[in-house]
């Protein structure tokens, strides 16, 4: 016993591993956590668990991907995307739709976003073709503002290998259009990742991002 939850489901019924199997392929999700989370379900009242499935079906109905910034929206354009207060001057690009709501909770920050929806990463046979980046350069040509209208752009890929390499390919494809390119400082530590940042460091790191070269 572990927790009070069996380590060992075997032997259980046919559902009751199944669930135990689609949990575990849940990032950071274990085989014990999954077999905890599957006994959780089972004791949980009816409606509750229906609750859930309906919460988890709903994602996959109702939400899509904005077709300005490529975040993660139940409309489109999202509501960043066409807020008129936010500042269509400044894009920043991030690789997850969580970066996003990283930055946003630091309230700092009032431009735009561009979400790649990842990192370039060759041992993972991650390249620029599965980023959002062919988006990014339609964007920049064809801006919802009208011609010119982003000044700057703030390269916010993650201080990991894969998010240094993804920040050098963006400024060397981007550095012909003729727009300012800064990047976050230091104040976030290397390996680090944006969703994991509090929001005084990534605060700091706005306030001193510079010009990348």
């Amino acid at each position: 016993m572990d927790g009070g939850y069996p380590t060992n489901p075997l032997p259980a019924a046919a559902p009751v591993i199944r669930l135990i199997d689609e949990l575990n392929k849940l990032p950071g999700i274990g085989p014990k956590s999954a077999q905890r989370l599957t006994y959780h379900f089972v004791r949980m009242p009816t409606g509750d668990a229906q609750s859930l499935a309906n919460a988890i079906l709903a994602i996959k109905e109702l939400i899509g991907v904005c077709s300005q910034c490529q975040n993660v929206t139940d409309q489109d354009p999202c509501l960043i995307c066409i807020d008129p207060k936010r500042d269509n001057s400044t894009l920043c690009i991030v690789e997850e739709p969580l970066d996003v709501l990283a930055i946003e909770r630091t309230k700092i920050y009032s431009g735009l976003y561009h979400v790649l929806n990842g990192a370039i990463s060759p041992i993972n046979g991650i390249g620029p073709d599965e980023l959002s980046i062919k988006e990014l350069l339609d964007r920049l040509k064809n801006p919802l503002g009208g011609s010119d209208t982003v000044m700057e752009i703030i390269l916010a890929t993650n201080p990991t290998l894969e998010g240094e390499a993804t920040a050098m390919y963006l400024k060397r494809i981007l550095s012909p259009v003729g727009i300012t390119i800064t990047r976050l400082a230091r104040g976030l530590a290397t390996g680090s990742e944006l969703e994991y940042a509090d929001q005084a460091t990534l605060s700091r790191a706005f306030d001193g991002r510079h010009l990348f070269s």
